[in-house]
């Protein structure tokens, strides 16, 4: 995001675009459209007051579904920062040691670089299609090549001739090549198969043996093997729709600086990189003194500490400081609670908000509001076949009834147990409508609801099993 547009993204207009997804939540996408404001102020300020102002992490504490990983996907989206998402449990998987948190910063400074590298090859798309263009015309209509001038002395009339057959040639070459670069680029080669050269990736088969694999380490042995084998070239036969696909790529490639993509990811993961850690209460300690299983959930939690605090980290294209990455961690707290972190990974995230458990009118609003809210995806996902869903207002209402219902009785999943009514309301339509003709339009009232669900919804062993 440029730096107009993010001055323009204050934190109201941040709260606006949150809302055209996430349902309620208000205190959530308030505090983090502070903390993404806060950004853009900081880097309005001098350089030596600037390194000292650092992000007042976040943690986001409610049950699972109510918007928590989306509140920050969506945060990240809108910011166009680079944006991992990690679950702490998994640092916990294979004992005390756990896996290289590290590799949480290793993660984002991978997808900052595919996002980097993303933009720059847009930047250049344009030169790189005209240069696939000639090296495909190069095939179709190889270019004059002047001959090499024998030693021997000619008279000024061969010279003379000589001169004009080549200038002759090349003129008619031209006018070819001219000629079939308007087809080309028309379309109307597409289909014609041609022969050309790619570059081949280096074939490099190794397996690190131990808990932890070179990536964790920040080293690309891919690279590394790949620079010092030269480039191979495979002869390859495809379309020249196709062609024209892989060797644009191949001359994006060649346009693009690899050594300042790298410096500017490292930029950005440094100044607005956005780190979501999940389900951290799971390695809180449920009090006391931890002994067995406690003694690894701290661990972990003394591990995450000094990369939360700021340190450098190794990656395999440079050394990266975690000093103004923002964190925002969340988890549902029904055991533990934020107080039985470590005090100093508590000190480290100094704003928590709670979310509310989602209520039916909440679901109405889930199921119709957003912009990909779950109806009309599946209206979307019918009409692919000639089938219009309407959905009344009182199916709709006795969806989110059914919803809350089953989320109070069984376990509440929030916003997820839609997924699950819906799919087994419209399990039959979804099923036969392939098979049979099109109706124009199918409407899901109250009785339609009620028909198919509530044998499920009163039966509380089955409703376990199927919603």
């Amino acid at each position: 995001m440029n730096e107009r547009s993010m001055q323009e993204l204050t934190p109201s207009k941040i709260v606006e675009e949150l809302d055209k997804y996430i349902i309620g939540q208000t205190d959530a996408k308030r505090a983090v459209a502070i903390a993404l404001r806060n950004r853009w102020r900081r880097q309005q300020i001098e350089d030596v007051l600037r390194e000292e102002i650092l992000p007042n992490n976040i943690i986001l504490i409610g049950p699972t579904g109510v918007g928590k990983t989306e509140i920050s996907r969506r945060l990240a989206k809108l910011a166009a920062a680079p944006f991992v998402k990690v679950e702490a449990s998994k640092f916990t998987e294979v004992g005390y040691v756990g896996r290289d948190v590290e590799s949480m910063v290793r993660d984002l400074t991978d997808f900052a670089v595919n996002m980097v590298k993303a933009e720059k090859t847009k930047e250049v798309q344009s030169k790189a299609e005209h240069l696939a263009d000639e090296r495909i015309l190069d095939i179709l209509i190889p270019p004059v090549r002047k001959p090499v001038q024998p030693v021997q002395v000619q008279s000024q009339t061969d010279v003379v001739q000589n001169s004009e057959e080549i200038n002759s040639e090349e003129y008619q070459n031209k006018k070819t090549r001219e000629w079939m670069k308007i087809k080309v680029k028309s379309g109307e080669m597409d289909d014609k198969l041609i022969e050309f050269d790619s570059q081949a990736p280096p074939a490099v088969g190794m397996q690190v043996m131990g808990p932890f694999g070179m990536d964790d380490m920040g080293i690309n042995i891919q690279e590394i093997v790949g620079n010092l084998m030269p480039k191979k070239k495979k002869k390859r036969k495809t379309t020249i729709a196709e062609a024209r696909q892989i060797l644009a790529q191949e001359e994006a490639q060649k346009l693009i600086d690899m050594e300042a993509v790298q410096r500017e990811a490292i930029e950005r993961v440094e100044e607005s990189g956005i780190i979501f850690i999940d389900e951290i209460d799971k390695v809180a300690s449920s009090g006391g003194k931890g002994h067995g299983p406690d003694v690894s959930r701290e661990g972990v939690q003394r591990d995450l500490l000094p990369i939360v605090e700021g340190t450098n980290v190794n990656t395999k294209y440079g050394v990266v400081r975690t000093d103004h990455v923002l964190f925002i961690a969340s988890g549902a707290f029904h055991v533990a609670k934020p107080s039985d972190l470590i005090p100093e990974l508590q000190g480290r995230f100094p704003i928590r908000v709670e979310l509310r458990s989602l209520t039916e009118e909440d679901f109405v609003q889930i199921l119709t509001t957003p912009q990909n809210a779950l109806l009309k995806q599946y209206s979307a996902l019918l009409e692919t076949e000639g089938v219009k869903l309407h959905f009344t207002d009182d199916g709709i209402r006795e969806i989110a009834r059914i919803a809350t219902e089953v989320n109070e009785a069984v376990e509440n999943i929030g916003a997820r147990r839609l997924h699950t009514i819906l799919t087994t309301l419209l399990d039959e339509i979804l099923f036969d409508v392939p098979d049979k003709i099109p109706t124009e339009t199918i409407n899901i009232n109250s009785e339609f609801v009620k028909d198919k669900l509530d044998k499920i919804v009163k039966d509380r062993d089955l409703s376990k099993f199927i919603l």
